[in-house]
């Protein structure tokens, strides 16, 4: 539970020494670059399509390669910062990321764009279960609730001003790079993170077992089963192979979980430790974060799509108004620990509450005003939905790492982030039936205004389940 985490000793390190004040800046740029990353392409499709002379379908998959590689790889990656070394594996994969992203940005054909950013996702695999076990291993008590606070904030940040940095990048066309520079962008700033963390970062102990390649193939194989029909089912028209591909995903993950079993009890080392999962705080808290992101990347698409398509504004010009969301999400999310110390759970509750008042304030918005009313009466609506995501973000990671074992923090970090990672997948795939049977009947306006009511339903159900998550005076 999130208050757990305040009950250890203040400042105090798993490793015995004082940790340098910049190594959780240092970290932190890691896991905000590849985030931004992630949604920053978003709106440099269209000049990339039409620079690349490249098909839909292979823009697509410019997007979907990455996301599908990148939860593919996220529980492997922790687990081989359990067995390898998270410092060691935060640096590798900063350093393939950072190359992914030269090929990126020099991509001349967009079959090597897509292989780049598969790249890129796998890169970012290795490198993002490194940020969570290093800042749960690194600090405890009070000290631990503001790292992870400082974790919130990045992620957030990242999530949603990618746009407006997109939209800058692009539209400032520096050197002519136009869409490029989207990519290049990172070279610099990943050289200088590696170099900073080289010698600032210190290492985590490191567990002595051996891989599990069973267990990475089945999970791999899994995750893959459930991803891709989520990414490419809707625009498939929901083909007969999603559906069995969905089906064979959850009996993968059967299997797998039986495999995992097996192996621990015959004293091996399983990727993922079961053990976690007879913890209600990481069970139920790990549920929670699934809902959230499947909130999450569904409303920053529709937006995008309801503003740009449906508003007529440009990608800088949408940009600008996402960070509306960044203002309330900047507001709470330097405060959520505070809170989260006072009210437990109830934080992550009283920022999904916080949710469906923005989100009932965008749909009056949109209900009173329709296509002609200024864009500028969304403001409100988003500043308050940003205020929610920046009071959840921070303590649902602490609620589900809180009382994590060392020798298996990355193999949770990594599990943490991939139901981050599906729950994204399932919210665009869920969204998208959703805003676009409302825009074949009755345009832009109506297909937001339903996704918005699909949205509050996304969020009341995270209110129900936050309740049933242990309190302070209930451990398990």
């Amino acid at each position: 539970m999130v208050t757990a985490v305040s009950e250890l000793s203040e400042g105090s390190s798993p490793t015995s020494r004082p940790v340098h004040p910049l190594v959780l800046p240092v970290v932190l740029a890691g896991v905000f670059m590849t985030t931004l990353d992630f949604f920053i392409v978003n709106v440099a499709v269209p000049s990339m399509q039409e620079g690349l002379g490249a098909s839909s379908a292979q823009i697509e998959w410019v997007l979907a390669g990455f996301g599908l590689a990148y939860g593919v790889g996220l529980i492997t990656g922790g687990r081989l910062g359990d067995l390898y070394g998270r410092k060691s594996m935060f640096l590798l994969g900063l350093g393939l990321f950072t190359v992914a992203s030269l090929l990126c940005g020099v991509a001349a054909s967009a079959g090597m764009l897509i292989a780049a950013r598969v790249v890129q996702g796998l890169a970012s695999a290795l490198l993002a279960p490194q940020v969570l076990a290093i800042l749960g291993t690194l600090y405890t008590g009070a000290a631990r609730a503001r790292v992870f606070t400082g974790y919130g904030l990045a992620m957030g940040l990242a999530a949603v001003f990618g746009q407006l940095i997109g939209g800058a990048l692009t539209h400032a066309d520096i050197a002519g790079l136009g869409w490029r520079s989207c990519f290049l962008v990172n070279i610099p700033i990943g050289a200088l993170i590696i170099v900073l963390a080289q010698a600032l970062v210190p290492a985590t102990p490191r567990v002595k077992a051996r891989l599990d390649p069973a267990g990475i193939l089945l999970v791999a194989a899994a995750i893959t089963a459930i991803v891709l029909p989520l990414i490419q089912g809707r625009d498939a028209g929901w083909p007969v192979w999603a559906w069995l591909s969905l089906g064979a995903g959850a009996a993968l993950f059967a299997v797998f979980v039986w495999q995992q079993r097996r192996l621990a009890e015959r004293g091996g080392a399983p990727l993922v430790n079961v053990e976690m999962f007879h913890d209600r705080a990481f069970v139920v808290g790990l549920a929670c974060q699934l809902v959230f992101w499947i909130g999450q990347a569904s409303f920053f698409l529709v937006l995008a799509l309801y503003l740009q398509s449906g508003r007529g504004l440009d990608a800088l010009g949408a940009g600008v108004l996402f960070t509306a969301i960044g203002a309330g999400y900047l507001l709470t999310s330097m405060t959520a620990g505070r809170i989260a110390r006072r009210l437990g759970r109830q934080v992550i509750a009283m920022g999904a509450l916080l949710m469906v008042v923005g989100l009932a304030l965008l749909s009056a918005a949109v209900i009173v005003g329709g296509d002609s009313a200024s864009v500028g009466w969304l403001i409100p609506g988003l500043v308050v939905d940003g205020a929610g995501m920046g009071l959840a973000v921070a303590p649902l990671a602490s609620t589900v790492l809180a009382r994590m074992h060392p020798e298996y923090a990355g193999s949770a970090s990594g599990v943490l982030s991939t139901a981050l990672q599906i729950g994204n997948a399932l919210g665009v795939a869920l969204i998208g039936i959703v805003f676009y049977h409302g825009l074949a009947g009755a345009g832009y306006g109506v297909a937001f205004t339903h996704s918005l009511v699909f949205l509050l339903a996304i969020a009341a159900v995270l209110i129900a389940l936050t309740q049933a998550l242990p309190s302070g005076r209930d451990a398990r």
